[in-house]
C-alpha cells in the first residue's frame, strides 16, 4: 500500500468548508472525486483538520493511500488539470504508510487579513475594519491568550469536541502596507477558535481594563463571554508542521 501526502491551496469562497458534508460543495469531496477519477479506485482523503465555510488555505496538508504506484509528476499535473480553478495541489510526495495528516500534525498555523481601507481587490480575502487598531496593545494583550489553556469560551457552543485544552505557541499582529496580519500558531484549534480570538482581541483593545476582561473570558468558559468572531473570508490556513 502506497501513501501520498498533498500540500493543497484553495480559495474557500465557494465551499462549505473542507470536510465532506451531505448536499454541500466541499474541498475534501472535490479533491477526492478527482483522485478517484484518475486512479479508478475509492480512496480516503485525510486532511490535517477542517476549515470552516469560506476559509482559505495556502498550506493544507492531506494524505491518501492507494494500491497504485503513482508517477508523482504526471499525477500531480493531471490532478491539477481536472480540479477547479480555486483548488491547487502545490506539492505531492510519497510518505511512510503509517503517516496520518491529522494525527501526526504537531502544530498548525493560521493568519488572518484585515484591510485598513476599502479595497475591491481584497474584499473576498480580508475583513475591512474601519476602526483604529493599536498593534502595540494587541501584541501585549495576545500574551494572555498564549500558553496551554481551556479555550471553551472561544469555540462554538455546538462543538463536538469534549477536550477544549489547546496550547497556543505564538500570536503576532503586524502591519504590511494596507493590511494588518494576525498570525497564530497552536497544537490544535477548536471550531471557530481563530476567528473568535481575533474578534475578541480587536474588541478588547478598546476597553479600559482589557487584560482583566480577557482573563475573565477564560475563567467563565462560556462562548457568550467572548466577542463576535471576525468573518471567515479573511482567514487562511498557512501551514501544518509535522
Amino acid at each position: 500500500m502506497k501513501n501520498y501526502k498533498l500540500i493543497i491551496q484553495y480559495d474557500g469562497t465557494e465551499y462549505a468548508g473542507w470536510q465532506i458534508q451531505e448536499n454541500s460543495n466541499t474541498v475534501q469531496k472535490t479533491i477526492t472525486d478527482a483522485i478517484e477519477l484518475l486512479l479508478k479506485e475509492k480512496i480516503n482523503l485525510i486532511g490535517s483538520g477542517r476549515t470552516d465555510s469560506g476559509v482559505h488555505a495556502v498550506g493544507q496538508a492531506a494524505n491518501f493511500r492507494t494500491e497504485n504506484k503513482i508517477d508523482i509528476y504526471r499525477f500531480k499535473h493531471s490532478l491539477n488539470s481536472i480540479l477547479p480553478y480555486d483548488i491547487s495541489i502545490k506539492k505531492m510526495v510519497e510518505v511512510s504508510e503509517d503517516f496520518h495528516a491529522r494525527y501526526d500534525a504537531k502544530k498548525r498555523v493560521y493568519f488572518y487579513l484585515i484591510s485598513k481601507t476599502k479595497n475591491p481587490f481584497f474584499r473576498n480575502y480580508s475583513y475591512f475594519y474601519h476602526k483604529e487598531i493599536d498593534l502595540t496593545k494587541l501584541n501585549h494583550l495576545s500574551k494572555i491568550i498564549t500558553g496551554t489553556k481551556d479555550f471553551t469560551s472561544f469555540s462554538r457552543k455546538n462543538s463536538e469536541v469534549e477536550n477544549k485544552i489547546c496550547t497556543v505557541y505564538e500570536i503576532c499582529w503586524r502591519e504590511i502596507r494596507e493590511l494588518i496580519v494576525f498570525y497564530i500558531k497552536a497544537d490544535r484549534f477548536l471550531h471557530g477558535m481563530v476567528r473568535t480570538i481575533a474578534g475578541t482581541l480587536l474588541r478588547s483593545q478598546e476597553l479600559p481594563e482589557s487584560e482583566n476582561y480577557l482573563k475573565e473570558i477564560f475563567e467563565l468558559r462560556n462562548r457568550e463571554a467572548a466577542f463576535e468572531a471576525v468573518p471567515a473570508k479573511g482567514l487562511f490556513l498557512y501551514k501544518v508542521e509535522y
